[in-house]
């Protein structure tokens, strides 16, 4: 999967695609209609506060992906409502750049218990319920700040009385 990009005159660092799965799962009885998000160490150790999300494993669609990520990381189970688009994002790891797409959906939470203990891959460190008007405040990164406004939009097409 790696494949090499440069500018004439740089030097060429390997490319590496990956592929994530991720959600904003809503509390719909929660009259704040609150939003389970994670708080993680990014790979230079500051603490982030971001939407849940992970490869998707086997054969799994985005969506199943979306699903399975959302409750390992959170404890809470979720529907998909609504796809929210992607986005994507360049960083570089010591000796490679990583192309990053994120799919996100609008999930319906189904039940659960808020928890980060079934997180496989202890990745999230914390988890909260944060109302959705107060989610782009809360979120680290200004693309899933978007993702967030998105969701508020989208969701009362979805959800009568929200």
């Amino acid at each position: 999967m790696a494949h090499a990009h440069a500018q004439p005159g740089q030097h060429s660092l390997p490319t590496v695609e990956e592929v994530s799965s991720g959600g904003v799962v809503v509390d719909l009885s929660r009259p704040d209609l609150a939003v389970a998000i994670i708080a993680r160490y990014n790979r230079g150790g500051r603490l982030e506060w971001c939407l849940p999300k992970g490869h998707p494993e086997g054969r799994e669609t985005n969506e199943q992906a979306a699903m399975r990520e959302v409750e390992e990381e959170t404890g809470i189970a979720g529907r998909i409502l609504a796809p929210l688009g992607s986005i994507d994002y360049w960083f570089t790891v010591s000796n490679y750049r990583v192309h990053k797409t994120v799919h996100h959906f609008l999930l319906e939470a189904t039940g659960g218990e808020l928890t980060i203990d079934n997180d496989p891959d202890h990745e999230a460190v914390d988890v909260a319920w944060v109302p959705i008007a107060e989610l782009g405040r809360r979120l680290s990164f200004p693309n899933e700040r978007r993702i967030a406004e998105l969701a508020r939009e989208v969701l009362p097409q979805h959800v009568h009385g929200a």
